[in-house]
């Protein structure tokens, strides 16, 4: 019997050798990627990918704007739209990155989508599931000698691991690496809390805690604090005053005032949305009141001040208006209002830099 055991120890040994590195966290980025391109092959087949070529364009060009600034620069990311209405986000090992067609429907702007993308490339960057596959070292080498090899049975395991989502630690390195590359790369520094509000509220309305991007993201009233720590040494300005029905963006004297809900941006979050679109306009010098521009596309019209997108406006907003976009020309005139007040203060750029 002693011989029996000695043999097998032997025999895992030698298996372990021969399909694993010698010891965890020695995967190498080369069985990363091709374990995080199975996968990604995977979830291309069970949901396919939606077929919108500007969609995926823009996804791809939020994404790689996270990726310039990410920590973990030498990787093959990519980023595509999931065919599938489920709220929710992945990415797998080696920087394949998913956005599902529901969440882009339920989180329009860009950055709320840099906010999501950011979080998921946190996970790349921290190699979140390569470490959990080598912290359940035997475990996926069974998986591995029941497939009968290397290469599947590591993305099995990866799979698994995303299956059984991360646990809260990750998700809190993640809330921080999406939070430090959105404000880097110049996105709205509110985003991300705008985006866990609207996934609170989504798991509400649906009657399922677990719904969505909450079914591997979870304690949502918690990491709603950390992300108000991590907000707090920015000193965003303009702020955000909430009431009942409404919510004013707030400088000084200086007000503007959002009273109507659409879809699920109530107007608390399209209040964040423009005070974090000013601060990140903010950041880019001094306020140039001519730079405040509105595309109006008949019925809604966006305001911007360059390529930094401010606030969307629909018809609901424009009562007592011609059109939409004459209410956005209205609106715009009250920002350039905003302009000498934000001159005037002394603006220090955050060193995110800290963030780790």
């Amino acid at each position: 019997m002693k011989k029996f055991w000695a043999g097998l120890l032997l025999a895992l040994t030698l298996t372990v050798t021969a399909v694993l590195p010698a010891q965890a966290g020695m995967i190498s980025q080369e069985d990363e990627i091709s374990m995080g391109r199975q996968t990604a092959q995977q979830l291309e087949a069970q949901y396919g990918l939606y077929q919108d070529q500007a969609a995926t364009e823009r996804v791809n060009r939020i994404g790689q704007s996270l990726v310039a600034v990410c920590d973990r620069k030498g990787l093959p990311y990519s980023f595509k739209i999931l065919n599938t209405d489920d709220v929710n986000a992945v990415s797998c090992p080696g920087g394949f990155i998913y956005v599902n067609k529901g969440l882009m429907d339920y989180m329009p702007s860009d950055s709320e989508l840099a906010g999501v993308l950011g979080h998921e490339i946190g996970h790349v960057v921290k190699k979140h599931v390569v470490n959990q596959i080598e912290k359940n070292l035997w475990t996926n080498l069974a998986v591995i000698i029941a497939t009968g090899g290397r290469d599947i049975g590591l993305a099995m395991a990866a799979s698994q691991v995303l299956s059984a989502g991360y646990s809260r630690t990750d998700e809190r390195g993640a809330d921080k690496m999406g939070f430090k590359y959105s404000v880097k790369a110049g996105y709205n520094p509110y985003s991300m809390l705008i985006t866990m509000y609207k996934l609170e509220d989504l798991a509400q309305k649906q009657g399922a805690p677990n719904y969505g991007l909450f079914s591997s993201h979870p304690e949502p009233a918690e990491r709603e604090k950390r992300m108000k720590e991590l907000l707090t040494p920015l000193q965003v300005n303009p702020s955000v005053a909430p009431h009942q029905d409404s919510a004013e963006v707030v400088d000084g004297s200086w007000h503007f005032n959002i009273t109507q809900t659409v879809g699920s941006d109530k107007p608390m979050y399209r209040a964040l949305s423009l005070a974090g679109g000013l601060y990140a306009a903010r950041e880019r010098g001094p306020i140039a009141p001519e730079k405040f521009i509105v595309d109006d596309q008949g019925d809604q019209a966006t305001i911007y001040y360059d390529e930094v997108q401010l606030l969307t406006l629909y018809p609901v907003d424009a009562a007592g208006f011609d059109s939409v976009g004459a209410y956005a020309n209205a609106c715009v005139k009250i920002l350039r209002d905003w302009a000498p007040i934000a001159n005037a203060r002394n603006f220090v750029k955050p060193n995110v830099e800290k963030i780790k």
